[in-house]
């Protein structure tokens, strides 16, 4: 009688050992399946293997956390519940901590599984499993749920760790499309202040964080004339820098070869359209001014008027255009010709001198620029710019929502 005893001791002591081997394969293979960075499907397909094959588990629903909603990314065996049904039921377990048996759950859904495994980080809720159909019982019960959680919570930490990875390589690649941004942006904003007989330029350009999609450009083009542009590409990265990039190639080379601005924003327009297939549009005010003839044609293009001031008056200029870049073809274009007297200041902006936090609009609006203009007019191209920053701090005393961009033009 002893000996059987013995005997059948040894045997379950086997058995055991045998068992807990099995496990810790298991678990070996998922590990390793972890390190070789396997895709998320393969893993679940191992835990289902592991769970039908070794633990002869009948029926499973694998939940997991993502954007305060579970969703179900395992399941087999029964039938399979609608994602809402199964969502539910986490109200019914939010604060079960350890697994617990479900069978007679007042909830239907749930009644019909056998267990319930809660994976938990710093009291921090990351996923769940519903078990049904599952025969162990007995000693090995607590045994074989302790494996079911780990099992589940290693793969649960490998997806968790997934998630960061791409999360990281997100933040990586957007912080070096935003440097290359920057680079090309800095090649396009004109390095030196353009000063010669006739003609002095002040720019002041503020990007609303390191990289902005504000644009300026002054360039001569003949003996006797010279344009300029201030214009706003719609986004913000490399793709607007880029566009912003072709913009310019595409306005200094139309600007060599066109006499007519109207030919030059028609086209300009069928290039944006072009490039970024409606996606994308640009505001923009385009001049060109000659010396001999002191005449000034200009189109506005959507963008906040440009300040015409001479001898203490001022009037915006908003003959023009819509954006650049919304339609296949402009659905009108007017093009304004001004003849110029001399000491004429050109003050062009962009949306962001206007929007600041905390507006007020009864201290800040275009009527208030204009009159400020007025009142300031006479000042260097420089002085001027730097005055209207200064009274937006102390007068409108909010931070800017967008690019700040100020080029101011004085012919003489």
């Amino acid at each position: 009688m002893q000996n059987n005893q013995d005997s059948s001791g040894e045997d379950e002591l086997i058995r055991l050992l045998l068992k807990r081997q099995s496990e810790l394969n298991a678990l070996l293979e998922i590990t390793r399946a972890i390190n070789k960075n396997e895709s998320t499907s393969n893993l679940i397909q191992m835990l289902e293997v592991i769970l039908q094959h070794y633990l002869q588990i009948g029926k499973f629903r694998f939940l997991i956390a993502k954007d305060k909603v579970y969703s179900c990314i395992s399941k087999y065996g029964g039938e399979i519940e609608p994602a809402p049904v199964l969502n539910a039921t986490w109200a019914h377990l939010s604060k079960i901590k350890s697994p617990v048996a479900l069978r007679g759950h007042t909830d239907p859904v749930l009644s019909a599984y056998d267990y319930y495994i809660p994976i938990y980080h710093k009291n921090k809720a990351l996923a769940y499993a519903l078990i049904g159909q599952f025969p162990t019982s007995g000693e090995m019960l607590n045994n074989d749920l302790t494996f079911i959680q780990t099992l589940i919570n290693v793969i649960v930490v490998a997806l968790e760790n997934k998630k960061l990875f791409r999360e990281r390589l997100q933040a990586e690649r957007f912080q070096r499309e935003m440097e290359l941004a920057v680079e090309v942006q800095n090649m396009l904003i004109p390095l030196r202040v353009y000063k010669e007989v006739g003609v002095e330029v002040g720019a002041k350009y503020l990007p609303h964080q390191n990289i902005g999609g504000d644009y300026f450009d002054f360039f001569r083009l003949n003996a006797n004339e010279f344009l300029w542009c201030i214009a706003d590409v719609s986004g913000k990265g490399i793709s607007a820098a880029l566009l912003m990039a072709n913009f310019q190639a595409s306005l200094q080379g139309l600007a060599a070869i066109e006499d007519d601005l109207t030919t030059i924003v028609e086209r300009l327009n069928k290039l944006v359209i072009h490039n970024t297939k409606g996606e994308r549009f640009i505001t923009l005010f385009l001049a060109r001014f000659n010396q001999q003839t002191r005449k000034l044609n200009y189109i506005n293009a959507g963008h906040n008027p440009t300040i015409l001031y001479c001898d203490g008056e001022a009037f915006p200029l908003k003959l023009g255009t819509t954006m650049i870049g919304a339609f296949d073809e402009l659905p009108f274009l007017n093009e304004g010709e001004i003849d110029i007297e001399p000491n004429t200041l050109f003050f062009n902006y962009t949306d962001g001198l206007m929007d600041h936090e905390l507006q007020n609009y009864k201290n800040w609006s275009e009527e208030k620029l204009l009159e400020f203009v007025i009142a300031n007019g006479d000042m260097t191209p420089d002085d001027l710019n730097e005055a209207v920053l200064t009274h937006i701090n102390t007068v409108v005393k909010g931070k800017p929502i967008d690019d700040v961009t100020l080029l101011t033009v004085r012919v003489s």
